[in-house]
């Protein structure tokens, strides 16, 4: 009867929650902590205390407290306001950089894998063309024909990010074409067309979506460091790259200029690998 009981008591609905805890620890951390990042952004006009372009010469370089959490940096802003404002423009550039390589990329993949012969072969020439330039090198060298600003860093970082996905996603379309499901809709005469966006596609797009949330990262950083340099957004607006050389003069003086920003890009690094990390383990176990 005790046995019983204790085994009962183990297939419990807390028992249950606590081994879905374990076992997808990094998942819930990650998809929790990216929600608060992104919640916060874009609530930023609500949350922030103050506008975060509004000079104060009055309260420059003040240290973090209660009127200005963050501090404040050499014109008098508030950095809390600035860090929250720039969460919302960073995060859409991450996400949008990554979004049209992602279809661009997964388009041309899936029509040289699928297609073969001359068709595979110029579009992978192109591939091989791109990915032959370090990306960021590929990045700064596209921006400096454009010149800097927020609509040549899009361009830029989706021309040199797309070659990636077509790459994989040809490799993965290579295999499953020859699956007996797509010799079977091949034989009742579907469009290529069909085939493609219909049955051979859903199969494949898994592994690109796990790689798209670990090129956030690498674009987040990208549009930083960018910005860091004066090629990617430009000042006055709030943006982490931007916030981080502004404050580069002043990492003695007023630490909280340079750390603050940089505490927000590794938090949402943190979250972002977590959360990819954690669709990969699930999506393996369900395989």
């Amino acid at each position: 009867m005790t046995e019983a009981v204790a085994l009962s008591l183990s297939n419990g609905p807390d028992s249950r929650k606590a081994a879905v805890w374990r076992k997808h620890t990094g998942l819930i951390v990650g998809a929790t902590l990216l929600g608060v990042i992104l919640l916060s952004s874009l609530f930023a006009g609500f949350i922030s205390p103050h506008d975060p372009l509004q000079h104060d010469l009055r309260n420059t370089l003040q240290p973090p407290r209660w009127a200005h959490p963050f501090g404040t940096d050499n014109f008098g802003r508030d950095i809390f306001s600035r860090v929250l404002h720039a969460a919302k423009l960073d995060l859409m550039i991450g996400f949008l950089c990554v979004l049209f390589p992602w279809m661009l990329g997964t388009v041309l993949g899936a029509i040289a894998g699928y297609f073969g012969g001359a068709v595979d072969t110029v579009i992978m020439r192109v591939v091989d063309t791109f990915s032959a330039f370090p990306f960021l090198v590929m990045v700064i060298g596209i921006i400096a024909i454009l010149g800097p600003g927020l609509m040549s860093m899009y361009i830029a970082l989706t021309l040199a990010g797309w070659s990636m996905y077509a790459r994989l996603v040809r490799a993965e379309v290579l295999v499953v074409k020859k699956a007996e499901y797509v010799l079977a809709a091949r034989a009742l005469g579907y469009l290529h067309g069909r085939i493609m966006f219909r049955h051979i596609l859903p199969n494949v797009i898994t592994p690109t979506i796990i790689f798209a949330m670990t090129d956030i990262v690498l674009v987040i950083l990208s549009t930083t460091s960018l910005s860091f340099l004066g090629l990617g957004v430009q000042p006055p607006m709030a943006e982490w790259g931007i916030m981080i050389s502004e404050g580069k003069g002043f990492i003695l003086t007023a630490w909280w200029m340079v750390t603050l920003p940089g505490l927000a890009i590794v938090l949402v690094g943190l979250a972002l690998s977590l959360l990819g990390d954690g669709i990969a383990k699930l999506l393996r176990e369900r395989a």
